[in-house]
């Protein structure tokens, strides 16, 4: 599956590159709260799911504009993850297409086309980053840490439980740092960029291609609870064995607001 990936993540960043990087307040339509669509994240999806169609025929596909079908085993697809960035010029974005299979995350390629970046794995066959494997995390102790995540922006009865954690990791990890694509905070986090990272409410496009980066260098990724759901609840940690633990001790803390 990681060669249908390559193609159909490619297919979707050509047309990135094609269109361009807008300058700020660049054309979208609102979905919801602070959750936009451009003609640019539906051609890329377009682009993505023409290969994925092709390819591997019969295969579920869940993809962020169209929708499609859920379930054990499937692709899961975003066209263009950082749609804000996007049309503020800004260029942390991503193109991400994961694959499921038995509930596992274990094909991912994430590309940054602005950034030249290129990140895939396959699980068991090592993860890379512009053809060069990525070696495994370091145990950076937590106070010497920089860890990535996202606000809870869309759903604010999420901020008590989150802020908890936040305020937490500010006073255990040495930094924060919050980029605005989910996909490329893991694939940063895989690449010893960050050293880990934090986020509530998420899609399984978001982070399966991420996250099967993360346990391929021998990270750990969980939900809040240490358990296993992070795909369905979208709640989720990742990072090197000892952050990831410290991550699981701040979201044990009950909410203080």
């Amino acid at each position: 599956m990681l060669p249908v990936a390559l193609r159909a993540a490619r297919a979707g960043a050509a047309v990135l590159l094609q269109n361009g990087l807008p300058r700020p307040g660049g054309a979208a339509d609102l979905k919801g709260a602070g959750d936009y669509v451009t003609a640019t994240d539906r051609q890329s999806e377009a682009a993505i799911l023409e290969v994925l169609a092709r390819e591997t025929p019969g295969v579920a596909v869940l993809a962020e504009e169209s929708g499609g079908t859920r379930g054990t085993t499937m692709w899961a697809v975003d066209p263009l993850d950082g749609t804000t960035n996007f049309t503020r010029g800004f260029p942390s974005v991503a193109v991400s297409v994961g694959f499921i299979d038995a509930g596992e995350p274990v094909v991912g390629v994430i590309l940054a086309p602005y950034l030249n970046l290129e990140f895939s794995v396959a699980s068991g066959r090592g993860a890379f980053m512009n053809g060069q494997r990525l070696q495994q995390l370091r145990d950076v102790m937590p106070s010497e840490a920089v860890v990535a995540t996202g606000f809870p922006f869309r759903v604010k009865g999420l901020l008590p439980r989150y802020l908890t954690v936040m305020e937490g990791a500010l006073q255990s990890f040495e930094d924060l740092r919050r980029a605005g694509a989910a996909a490329l905070d893991l694939a940063w986090t895989a690449a010893g960029t960050f050293d880990g990272y934090f986020e509530l409410n998420l899609n399984p496009w978001d982070i399966a291609a991420g996250a099967a980066l993360v346990i391929e260098v021998g990270g750990r990724v969980s939900d809040w609870s240490g358990g296993a759901g992070w795909i369905e609840t979208g709640n989720i940690m990742a990072g090197s064995p000892p952050v990831h633990e410290r991550l699981l001790q701040l979201a044990a803390q009950p909410p203080d607001r």
